[in-house]
């Protein structure tokens, strides 16, 4: 197996695989997700906490 001249291991020239745009879009569809599934968690622990302090009807 013959090695290219000046490539060592991962160190090699690395190509683009997406653009900017893309990635900016997919980091903000992250973000957007994770602020989204943390505000459904607050809301249903707000709410498990307003069940346990409402009295048992008997």
């Amino acid at each position: 197996m013959i090695r290219s001249p000046g490539a060592w291991g991962f160190h090699s020239r690395s190509a683009p695989v997406a653009s900017f745009r893309l990635t900016g879009a997919v980091a903000a569809s992250l973000a957007i997700g994770a602020l989204s599934l943390c505000l459904i968690v607050t809301l249903t622990v707000l709410s498990i906490k307003v069940t346990m302090a409402m009295p048992i009807p008997a």
